[in-house]
């Protein structure tokens, strides 16, 4: 296929369109539509691992589409009453499927190029940690799209009717569902007894992956191994349903799908600890004294470090020896539902956390030192009010001898009933004896480190739940 050719191709095939569809309506859902992708530190812009995986999420959205548009494409032919015109010519039949399957793979891969263009512009100026652990999610999410519309062409030509291409676009939609939905996940029972899912081989089939819910996560190597596969195959079957005269042949043409998903399969992890795995570059720690922030974080690492020294103070002068002698960015990777992880001689924080976003200077000092008195223990993915918020606003306000604003919480009606409920409880436990006051802290730390019991009803004095 020569140049001259493929520009034709482009001019008269469908494969133009199915890329302006690609980028206007990935950055129309980017751009118009509120939500998760545009916040914090795993916004699509934030950093080059989020903005991969996050094109990767669209694909939910778009792949269906560009199956369709794929068959759509496959029609042409028919549509034109040239079967048995073509068939009669002695080229080759692989030559003539590889102008329109080039035209609408070079199409789709730019503009996946283009949408990894717009978002790495902006990434560039947000951060200063780069590499290339980004590249093959990227790579992977463009050859879900050529997969998509090549399987499409041929699903197209091998069942010439109007009905192919919505049918067969509700149909790969139908199949991503299944796939990120309870056929392709494990059931479990999360700490607090609520059923949560995890993902499972069968999940990583599809083109799409899970929302980005925490900035260190990356996808480990077996997975685009095993995706790799997976989409060969299936580019396999929609070029030789395209090359396919015979109805024997085009029954052996889906052979190469089948190869694909069983070597898929065999490749991707079992285990969900070894599918969505932390960045060893992104984890590494970067720290001003006591106080450590993630490598990819580490240009904030002068907006923590001295409230984190002046929270580390405070704590150690109320606790004493029990106080914690470290501030570090909590960088663990886990599953939703799992139980956030603590520590008596580390402050851990995330900069996403409602405790923590948005806050700086006296504020960060203060959600640091509720932090270090009593961590939260709602499970991860999850939001939680009541018990722990108030247990740390009253600790907070013991550590510094008088009742302050809570931290945090991105409300101020919240805010406001946090104070209420906590300042009579401060204001209690500050007329006791000091003993008596030290004898309740501690039955606080002890619930809120343990995850057993209620601190604020330890606190008041009660014996938690």
């Amino acid at each position: 296929m020569n140049v001259p050719v493929l520009r034709t191709e482009l001019r008269r095939s469908t494969a133009p369109w199915a890329g302006a569809v690609v980028l206007t309506g990935a950055l129309a859902f980017l751009y118009l539509i509120d939500g998760s992708w545009r916040h914090g530190s795993t916004a699509w812009t934030a950093q080059w691992t989020s903005l991969a995986l996050w094109l990767r999420g669209l694909l939910f959205y778009l792949w269906p589409i560009t199956v369709g548009l794929g068959a759509l494409q496959g029609l042409r032919d028919h549509r034109s009453r040239m079967p048995e015109l073509l068939s009669s010519i002695p080229r080759p039949a692989w030559q003539r499927a590889a102008a329109p399957a080039g035209a609408s793979a070079l199409a789709l891969t730019c503009a996946f190029a283009l949408l990894v263009l717009v978002g790495g512009v902006q990434v560039v100026a947000h951060t200063d940690y780069t590499h290339l652990g980004w590249v093959p999610i990227s790579l992977v999410g463009a050859l879900s799209l050529v997969a998509g519309a090549v399987l499409g062409m041929g699903v197209g030509r091998a069942l010439p009717s109007v009905l192919t291409p919505p049918v067969l676009g509700m149909a790969a939609f139908a199949l991503t569902v299944l796939m990120n939905a309870s056929p392709g996940r494990t059931e479990t029972t999360g700490p607090d007894g609520f059923p949560t899912s995890e993902p499972n081989r069968v999940s990583l089939l599809s083109p799409a992956v899970e929302e980005v819910r925490n900035a260190f996560v990356t996808l480990s190597g077996s997975v685009h191994l095993g995706q790799t596969l997976w989409l060969l195959g299936l580019t396999a079957t929609g070029f030789a349903l395209l090359i396919a005269t015979a109805p024997r042949t085009r029954l052996f043409a889906v052979t190469p799908a089948l190869a694909g998903a069983v070597l898929a399969l065999l490749v991707l992890p079992a285990d969900p600890q070894r599918m969505y795995v932390a960045d060893e570059g992104a984890v590494a720690p970067v720290c001003d004294g006591p106080v450590c922030v993630a490598r990819l974080h580490r240009e904030r690492l002068a907006e923590v470090a001295g409230p984190g020294k002046e929270a580390l103070r405070l704590l150690h002068r109320a606790l004493g020896e029990d106080a914690p002698a470290a501030v570090r960015e909590n960088t663990s990777v886990q599953l939703s539902g799992t139980t956030p992880p603590r520590s008596r001689k580390t402050v851990l924080f995330g900069f996403d956390e409602d405790l923590f976003s948005g806050t700086k200077g006296k504020d960060l000092t203060r959600a640091l030192v509720a932090q270090g008195m009593a961590p939260e223990c709602t499970p991860v993915g999850w939001s939680g009010f009541g018990g722990d918020q108030f247990a740390q606003a009253a600790a907070l306000d013991w550590v510094l001898g008088r009742p302050v604003t809570f931290p945090g919480t991105g409300s101020e009606g919240l805010r406001h009933d946090i104070d209420a409920e906590a300042r009579p409880v401060w204001r209690k436990l500050r007329a006791l004896p000091r003993d008596e006051q030290l004898s309740r802290i501690e039955a606080m730390r002890a619930a809120a480190f343990s995850c057993e019991g209620d601190p604020f009803d330890a606190l008041k004095g009660g014996a938690g739940r």
